[in-house]
């Protein structure tokens, strides 16, 4: 094969791998499960907790999340008293039982699992030991023990 002809195919192999490369993505259609009400626990876990991180503090509403303390997949009511404002991040700490709260005086555990299975955690061993930083302003919205 001459030079020329090495470099026509290169050029070819190159147009095709581009195309391949700029075609659009290929969506599909499917069914979602959504639980009722989850939107309204959500508007009055955010409302009660003034749109802030009940640990962090974090105000960046998009980042925040209503967790509930109970999971619901057990029964944890969509109900204030049941629920906390938390940034995605440490929602999925405490409902993989990497962070938890203590019920009498709502003190902040992050567990040691973390350093010992991700070699990590610096941000998130600050909170541990403090209480949380935002509580709902009246007593009958803040987290039941």
């Amino acid at each position: 094969m001459g030079q020329c002809e090495r470099h026509d195919a290169f050029t070819h192999e190159l147009a095709t791998d581009s195309l391949v490369l700029e075609s659009p993505g290929i969506y599909r259609e499917a069914l979602t499960k959504v639980r009722i009400g989850q939107g309204a626990f959500k508007a009055l876990v955010t409302q009660a907790y003034d749109k802030k991180c009940a640990i962090s503090g974090e105000k960046t509403l998009l980042v925040l999340e209503a967790a509930h303390i109970q999971p619901f997949s057990q029964a944890g009511p969509d109900s204030l008293g049941n629920g906390l404002l938390l940034r995605s991040d440490l929602h999925k700490l405490l409902d993989r039982h990497y962070l938890t709260i203590a019920a009498d005086d709502r003190i902040i555990r992050v567990s040691s699992r973390i350093k010992e299975e991700f070699q990590n955690g610096k941000e998130y061993y600050q909170f541990d030991g403090k209480p949380l930083k935002m509580l709902p302003k009246l007593l009958s919205d803040q987290p039941a023990k």
